[in-house]
């Protein structure tokens, strides 16, 4: 008998392969879910053992007091844009690989020219160079664009361009034979793609997938300078108020890394099912 948390042989049967666990990995610990603990446990003993001096930043800069910023800021926007991401990166990356010259032609031309300028530049020209087109072109003497439709617009935009070519990669990873199959079976073009080549293409380019909406997380403290009251935002009025700064960003910093470990490991748990299934 082998060991029996991985597999039973008994003569004359087949070993049994282990089950899954609920962390995603076949009978394994992922052991940066540590690193997540040992973030939060962090936090909680500064916020518990150092009230007077760390108590007042956690709750200035997760918005605690003013419903709609700090953390809650950061999240909407970061889910808000990823989910536009992934429509303009599907739409795009299915144009990207379509026999239709034009549609490639204009999806290509749009990934080169918007991966060819900083997500901060389209933050920027968005938020303030737009109402400025609106005002000129248009004659919209009091066009304005709010921070928050600006920023996702802005992201979607940026991100688009480098969530196209993930989509590319994966739809491109699947055998053609996959497609010649389903359109011999009577499919058109977009019933092929819809339940054929994208399921299979999901499970390639769920990994790069997952590292965008990561570094979504991270790159969403640029609108700070937007003037929305994101986590970043909020950290650096409490530097302007109480000049703390060593303090208060070790606070940002933790609760950055918080949030980013966390979603990092539910991908990772994701695709470690995804795998298990698919084996």
């Amino acid at each position: 008998m082998a060991d029996s948390s991985r597999k039973v042989v008994v003569a004359g049967s087949a070993p049994v392969p282990a089950r899954p666990t609920r962390w995603g990995g076949m009978g394994q610990f992922d052991k940066y879910w540590l690193l997540l603990f040992g973030a939060i446990a962090l936090a909680a003993i500064l916020y518990v053992f150092f009230p007077e001096r760390f108590r007042p930043i956690f709750q200035y800069v997760t918005g605690t007091f003013r419903e709609g910023d700090g953390i809650y800021m950061t999240l909407r926007l970061t889910i808000v844009s990823f989910i536009f991401i992934l429509i303009v990166g599907m739409i795009m990356g299915v144009m990207r690989v379509s026999n239709v010259r034009p549609l490639k032609a204009i999806a290509s031309t749009y990934v080169e020219i918007v991966r060819g300028v900083p997500v901060l530049v389209w933050l920027l020209w968005i938020y303030f160079g737009l109402p400025v087109l609106f005002r000129d072109v248009l004659g919209m003497r009091n066009a304005r664009i709010a921070g928050f439709p600006a920023a996702v617009v802005a992201f979607t935009f940026a991100y688009g361009a480098y969530m196209t070519e993930i989509f590319r990669a994966g739809i491109q990873s699947i055998s053609k034979g996959q497609m010649e199959a389903s359109r011999s079976l009577g499919m058109n073009y977009i019933q092929s793609m819809r339940y054929i080549i994208l399921p299979q293409a999901i499970r390639v380019i769920l990994p790069p997938v997952s590292n965008e909406f990561v570094t979504l997380l991270k790159d969403s403290s640029l609108v700070s300078i937007l003037g929305l009251e994101d986590l970043t935002r909020r950290g650096r009025e409490y530097v302007g108020r109480t000049f703390e700064s060593f303090d208060t960003y070790l606070v940002v910093a933790l609760l950055y890394l918080i949030l980013t470990v966390f979603f990092t490991r539910v991908s990772t748990a994701i695709e470690r099912r995804l795998t298990v299934e698919k084996r």
